[in-house]
């Protein structure tokens, strides 16, 4: 997640609107559940570990990048900032989605400060090929960066897995945002550069998926919005132009019992006195730009005391809660996608 103070949960509030928001249109029309439940069963929870792991050790063994913009006070104020690693990472997501035999292309981008390299592969959708289904994640990272967001970026090569085994009337997209931690800029490149005939229909953003407390009290909250105390639960943010799909979401798990679910609508675009801290990470910029996403977090630093120190490491993320989340994530961009077939 970006650098700047975080993004915590509107918890029950949340909940409470999407209750009335998703009446707008039927929820899960044509879903086939068995289909469904079969996809999401594809998730292999010991692979997904084993690639967490190895995008921390392309973190641990790449070349930070240069911090000498920074003034020497900055530097000492936000050390983790020279601690930011990202070609390793970002050339094993690479392989990955080319040894699935995926059509692969980087986006360069050469701006000062921040060059960026965004990873985009796809599959082709066989009926609307120009209707894209998103799913999302930055691959930079600070130190070792196992939940922020090494778990991200192993789901998104999970799904790209299980997702490449079927057919979808939609064309899939998976994409490695770069650049996440210094402002969101990769994904506010990638979507304020789109253009031509296909459009965006869903989209879907990972950002630290795998930290999971279930211990009383270990869930905080903003000051005056209303949260679970117990960090057990997998976070889902929406706002009013994503609603239904939070909708879909939620009742995509309601009847597959894969997850716990706290759902949350920020109104209008996100941007609002009271919500502006959950615009943290990259599905800001597609909301910002009127488009469908929806973010999916364990709430960061608002659970773990991990985020954005060195000890964000492997041993502290939990393997079971961390599996189901990528199989909710798995039935729900295949039924978004149109299929499986």
């Amino acid at each position: 997640m970006s650098t700047s103070r975080h993004v915590m949960k509107v918890g029950l509030v949340g909940a409470t609107l999407l209750g009335a928001l998703s009446c707008s249109r039927p929820v899960l029309e044509g879903a086939q559940l068995e289909q469904l439940a079969e996809v999401a069963g594809q998730v292999d929870g010991e692979r997904l570990m084993d690639t967490v792991s190895e995008v921390v050790k392309a973190h641990q063994e790449d070349t930070p990048v240069p911090c000498s913009w920074l003034t020497e006070d900055q530097r000492s104020r936000h050390e983790q900032v020279c601690h930011l690693t990202r070609e390793k990472a970002g050339a094993l997501m690479q392989r990955r989605f080319e040894a699935l035999g995926l059509s692969v292309r980087r986006e360069e981008a050469t701006n000062a400060p921040h060059p960026t390299s965004n990873l985009i592969a796809e599959m082709r959708g066989t009926t609307r090929p120009e209707e894209v289904v998103l799913l999302g994640a930055h691959y930079d990272a600070f130190y070792a960066g196992a939940d922020d967001n090494s778990t991200g970026v192993a789901a998104v090569l999970e799904l790209a897995r299980v997702l490449s085994g079927y057919k979808f009337d939609r064309t899939v997209r998976f994409v490695g945002f770069d650049m996440e931690e210094f402002g969101l800029v990769g994904s506010t490149r990638y979507i304020t550069g789109q253009n031509g005939p296909e459009r965006i229909v869903a989209s879907m953003v990972f950002d630290c998926i795998g930290y999971y407390d279930t211990r009383e009290g270990s869930q905080q909250s903003l000051p005056g919005l209303p949260a679970p105390t117990t960090g057990d639960f997998l976070a889902v943010f929406g706002n009013d132009v994503s609603s239904q799909r939070v909708s879909e979401l939620f009742a995509l798990n309601e009847a597959l019992k894969l997850a716990k679910v706290t759902p949350v609508i920020s109104p209008r675009d996100g941007t609002t006195p009271l919500t502006g801290d959950l615009m943290r990470s990259d599905h800001a910029p597609f909301w910002l730009t009127g488009h469908e996403a929806i973010f999916l977090t364990d709430t960061a630093n608002f659970r773990n005391r991990h985020y954005h120190q060195p000890t964000d490491t492997m041993d502290t993320l939990n393997p079971a809660y961390f599996r189901r989340t990528v199989q909710l994530s798995a039935a729900t961009l295949a039924y978004w996608a149109g299929g499986p077939r």
